[in-house]
């Protein structure tokens, strides 16, 4: 008699190792596909930005100033968001623009219309984003990139969009590397370059984390120099067009698209972009978009509308002070670990400034120095009698818990190397002061500005943090700005604000860590034996991580 095969007993265990082999194999072969051919484009050159306004406005000051470029420092946070929107409405030829992050937020949302209304007066928009940083992004990228004026790359891309992170475990080595750069420059004219990228926790918004940071907006000698890079970034063999790695309307939309002028307000359960888009692709509703933040959309409306620094810079009353201001950036080839020691930032950093022969003031969220920065320092001090002082982020105010770890490793050795060491508290309102007409002074509730000034001769002002992944792994942009008086004014910050609104941490005299807390000038500080506003839970932990060898990627 004829029997049918028994059917092979399959456990869950052995249905899931199945499963995984079966994901690992799918997603094995997810490589990232070459970058055929894609269309080398450039900067628009001097005789094409003749016929902008802005231009026009700036060649006679452009002028008298030969060499030189003009320097206004945003350190205002709505400011540098509505100095951004502003910019985007007076473009008349061209919009290139460099991010790490781009938020799908209120801010995110309203520069994005801002960049489609500046294409569809027929602006050329060339958006080149960090694929890391546009998280729930692709639907709405894919549409703005139907418009014939936009034309939008990722660099370093991701090929599993959903979810993202599921590729570091792949393809680690390459997704490690990535863009940090940050540049906004319109009709190679003026650009803005600094810590910011676009989101609300860098703009002010209420409610949110609330970075203090720094941008400076630039016109003259600079801006083409910025130009040029932007370029080869745009250009580099890792800048893919957004077409070969996003399927049109981001490809997992579920939602049905609405006809052109319909309004679909937002379900809170929906995380898809797509029912915002129509159905061509073409048009994105930012109106409905928007809709989701009335409060914010109000908020910075009112202060698109209050800002009149475009308007100064038109009537050239802005208070630019022109002086020699040098580009640093790595070369793109750095996200691929083939970059020369001439391409790196800090290479160029070092040649730019010297050495220091007075006094090191830095700012930094992110600061990790390794035994060899500290061995750095302790040299300048020891033997060159170099004052080193240093701001970045206390426990309570960093939002990267990991990179504290890397950092606090090194507390004691930098206090014995005679560094003088301060960790900001969690602000909740903008408590630092503006210095002069330019504000200097630095407001929110986490450190974000990178900055360094030098024998109140030079300062740094960019995207470079000093950390390991600045150094080795991210590519970084920024200025070297020769200006005493903005030099004066970071270490100022030392003498007036910081002390106020951090805390200084110290060695007693058993080399035990300390940190003073002084709220008020004159007032006897808080001694705190302990790590302020941490649980002993968060301090093993933190130990823990401090004693992984993951310094490098720090």
């Amino acid at each position: 008699m004829f029997r049918l095969p028994r059917r092979p007993i399959v456990s869950p265990s052995m249905r899931y190792v199945s499963a995984l082999f079966s994901l690992v194999t799918t997603l094995g072969g997810c490589a990232l596909p070459k970058n055929i051919n894609p269309e080398v484009s450039a900067a628009l050159s001097l005789e094409q930005t003749q016929s902008s306004h802005l231009h026009q406005t700036l060649a006679p000051l452009v002028k008298q100033h030969p060499g030189l470029s003009g320097i206004y420092p945003l350190a205002d946070a709505s400011e540098a968001f509505a100095v951004r929107v502003l910019l985007a409405k007076h473009a008349q030829l061209s919009l290139d623009v460099q991010y790490y992050i781009w938020r799908a937020d209120t801010t995110g949302f309203m520069l994005l219309q801002a960049l489609k209304k500046a294409a569809d007066r027929g602006v050329r928009v060339r958006l080149l984003l960090d694929d890391n940083g546009t998280r729930n992004l692709d639907e709405i990228l894919s549409a703005l990139n139907h418009h014939p004026n936009i034309d939008i790359r990722l660099f370093n891309p991701f090929v599993i969009r959903q979810p993202k992170g599921i590729g570091f475990f792949f393809d680690f080595k390459r997704l490690n590397h990535r863009m940090h750069n940050k540049s906004f420059t319109v009709d190679n004219s003026l650009t803005i370059v600094g810590g910011r990228n676009i989101g609300d926790e860098y703009f002010g918004v209420e409610g949110s984390v609330m970075f203090a940071d720094l941008d400076i907006l630039a016109a003259g000698h600079v801006v083409p120099k910025v130009s040029k890079d932007f370029d080869r970034y745009w250009n580099h063999q890792l800048a893919y067009p957004l077409n070969s790695i996003v399927k049109p309307n981001g490809g997992n939309s579920t939602y049905p698209h609405p006809e052109p002028g319909t309004y679909i307000y937002p379900n809170a359960h929906n995380h898809s972009l797509g029912h915002y888009i129509n159905n061509e692709g073409k048009g994105i509703n930012f109106r409905g978009l928007l809709a989701q933040y009335p409060k914010r959309v109000k908020q910075f409306s009112r202060v698109i509308q209050q800002t009149n620094t475009i308007e100064q810079l038109i009537s050239q009353e802005l208070d630019f002070e022109w002086v020699k201001t040098e580009i640093v950036s790595d070369d793109p080839d750095k996200a691929q670990g083939k970059a020369t020691a001439e391409g790196l930032l800090s290479y160029q950093l070092h040649h730019a400034i010297g050495s220091p022969t007075q006094k090191v003031d830095l700012i930094s969220p992110y600061f990790v120095p390794t035994a060899t920065g500290v061995l750095g320092f302790k040299a300048l001090i020891k033997e060159k009698g170099v004052r080193v002082r240093v701001l970045t982020n206390s426990y309570d105010a960093t939002d990267v818990h990991m990179v504290h770890a890397g950092y606090m490793k090194h507390r004691k050795s930098m206090l014995r190397a005679g560094i003088e060491l301060y960790e900001l508290k969690k602000i909740n309102h903008s408590t630092f002061t503006r210095i002069g007409k330019n504000p200097m002074g630095i407001s929110g509730s986490s450190l974000h500005a990178k900055t360094f000034a030098v024998d109140n001769k030079q300062l740094f002002v960019g995207s470079f943090n000093f950390d390991p992944r600045s150094a080795l792994l991210n590519t970084e942009l920024g200025f070297v700005i020769h200006s005493p008086k903005l030099a004066r004014q970071i270490s100022s910050l030392f003498q007036h604000d910081i002390p106020s609104n951090s805390y200084k941490v110290i060695l007693n005299e058993h080399s035990q860590l300390r940190w003073l807390e002084q709220n008020q000038p004159n007032e006897k500080p808080k001694i705190h034996e302990i790590e302020p506003r941490t649980t002993l839970i968060e301090r093993f932990w933190l130990g823990f991580l401090s004693r992984l060898p993951i310094e490098w990627m720090l």
